[in-house]
């Protein structure tokens, strides 16, 4: 086992081939210059709808994997899409499921918001109540705006982009130092 730290990568979006997804991938292959591991978080479709109910043992399988997901992960990096002003319903509910475990407690967090300017900022502002009330620690110096447009992703899913690359590769810096702390 590696002894570089883990940031987990939670997308919020959906849709095949997003911009939201091609920042995250590009995090990831930004991040051994860092150094640190990343884990790209697939199980978005996956989860059940939110339900106080089956927010007990034995968990849901997709739930039991996010939370192992959030824990083995020494910080965490969300990039979503705004929709309708707020954060997306799949993602939202993606955090509704982290709110009852205590993985996410104390765990440095972090997002880049790849929106067209003027964008974003309602996702943000519920990103941020949310995991502020989940107990995550938001890392305000790693959170940023990086707008990614669609034509600046290559044919491999990636942002090729070398100041996009090396704000990536500051954020995660961020998040591990965060982590070591």
């Amino acid at each position: 086992m590696s002894s570089l730290p883990l940031i987990l990568l939670l997308s919020g979006s959906l849709r095949a081939g997003s911009g939201n997804e091609a920042v995250l991938r590009t995090a990831q292959a930004v991040a051994p210059s860092v150094p640190v591991r990343t884990e790209l978080y697939d199980g978005l479709a996956r989860l059940p709808h939110f339900n106080p109910d089956d927010d007990r043992d034995p968990l849901p399988a997709p739930v039991a994997g996010l939370r192992s997901a959030i824990g083995r992960a020494a910080g965490i990096l969300v990039c979503t899409p705004e929709y309708a002003g707020t954060l997306p319903g799949s993602f939202k509910n993606l955090l509704d499921w982290t709110v009852g475990g205590t993985e996410i407690g104390g765990k440095p967090v972090a997002w880049v918001n790849a929106a067209a300017p003027g964008r974003g900022e309602g996702a943000q502002a519920t990103l941020r109540t949310v995991l502020e009330y989940t107990g995550a620690t938001v890392v305000p110096s790693a959170c940023v705006r990086l707008p990614v447009d669609r034509q600046a992703i290559g044919a491999d899913g990636l942002v090729a982009d070398p100041e996009t690359r090396r704000e990536l590769e500051r954020v995660l810096g961020l998040l591990a130092d965060s982590a070591a702390r």
